[in-house]
């Protein structure tokens, strides 16, 4: 069960000494080795470069990350003093049309590179499907070409398709409900024949992959403008709205903090063995009381349910069972609901009038 910390203390700096301390076994590994990374610029993989970034000046650990991007300049002007920092690179290409002539040699490969736009998913389904597969295998190539040691795949809980309302949680084991002929599961779709490959290629080449099934988050970073009921609700409530729920409330979703998110991730890194971990939070939530958990927690003008007809992709639970990694790993999540929630609106500007920080 998670745990609520102290409020008035938070900051992200807090966050950031928190990952340090749960991953200080970690540090020790990964100290001298090289990680290309894909997806750095992203969400996730901010959190990760972050951390590092906060443990190579804490710990004066040597930890160095190549990261592709298609764009340096655009990360560069968000977060200048990673950019900046001596034992990052930044490589400028794309994953799909990859130019594998890249200097050094690297100790492990972090995929987290992907397009989970709804919109692309609409309208240029193909471009998502191609980005997805053939990135991935181009990584896995680029990984046997380096003789990369260890490869974390960043998947999808997306894979399992329609949760049935009477499975609770979803284990790794569970083949999933997808429709192979319904463009709408491209994204998902795309994770699954990513993942036959990284199997293909740990099975024919030996390649040591692991993969992180990672389901819905909540935190810092994460933009709350997009399609993401959790953020659109924070966005509404901290602008003073009153939070609006189209559909009936119904559905389930669970939400991981990144501080969990991250812990998670690089214990999967440095396993030595592949394997298939879910990447989320067991505590399930409906959409209606989502709502109502973010208006209590920010004082807002309170929520309305209109019950529309829900046209989202997944009208039922996308809650994972987190009882693999508790017990092969040790994994906890720590960060409860609502804190993450208090968390993501004082990082998007919400003035709460009782915050010491």
């Amino acid at each position: 069960m998670a745990t609520v910390s102290n409020k008035k203390k938070w900051n992200i700096a807090a966050d950031m000494e928190d990952i340090l301390v749960q991953c200080a076994d970690i540090w020790t590994v990964l100290d001298g080795k090289s990680i290309f990374m894909t997806g750095g610029t992203g969400f996730i993989g901010r959190w990760l470069l972050e951390s590092v970034y906060q443990a190579n000046k804490t710990f004066k650990v040597n930890i160095n990350i190549t990261i592709l991007t298609r764009s340096i300049d655009a990360f560069s002007f968000k977060e200048p003093h990673l950019v900046n920092c001596k034992e990052f690179s930044f490589l400028l290409g794309d994953v799909v049309d990859f130019d594998d002539d890249v200097y050094g040699e690297f100790d492990y490969m972090v995929h987290a590179a992907t397009e989970a736009n709804a919109s692309l998913n609409d309208k240029i389904p193909r471009t998502m499907f191609n980005t997805i597969v053939n990135g991935t295998q181009n990584m896995l190539d680029f990984s046997i070409k380096k003789s990369i040691g260890k490869v974390l795949f960043l998947s999808s809980g997306a894979v399992y398709g329609q949760q049935p309302w009477e499975m609770t949680h979803i284990a790794e084991d569970w083949n999933g409900s997808l429709d192979c002929f319904n463009p709408t599961n491209t994204y998902a779709e795309g994770k699954r024949a990513a993942e036959m490959a990284c199997a293909i290629y740990q099975k024919q080449f030996g390649l040591t992959v692991s993969i992180a099934r990672v389901f819905s988050l909540l935190g810092p970073y994460l933009p709350i403008d997009t399609h993401f009921a959790a953020g659109n609700f924070i966005r509404d409530s901290i602008s003073g709205k009153k939070i609006e729920v189209n559909g009936n409330g119904l559905p389930e979703r669970s939400f991981l903090y990144p501080t969990d998110m991250v812990v998670w991730l690089l214990h999967i890194l440095i396993e030595e063995r592949g394997d298939v971990y879910n990447v989320g939070s067991d505590q399930s939530i409906s959409i209606g009381n989502l709502a109502r958990l973010i208006s209590e927690t920010t004082s807002s003008e309170g929520f309305v349910i209109r019950s529309k007809n829900d046209k989202g992709w997944n009208l039922g639970r996308y809650v994972p069972s987190i009882n693999k990694i508790s017990n092969n790993l040790g994994m906890k999540e720590k960060v409860a609901l609502k804190d993450a929630i208090y968390r993501t609106a004082l990082w998007n500007g919400w003035n709460n009038e009782n915050e010491g920080i």
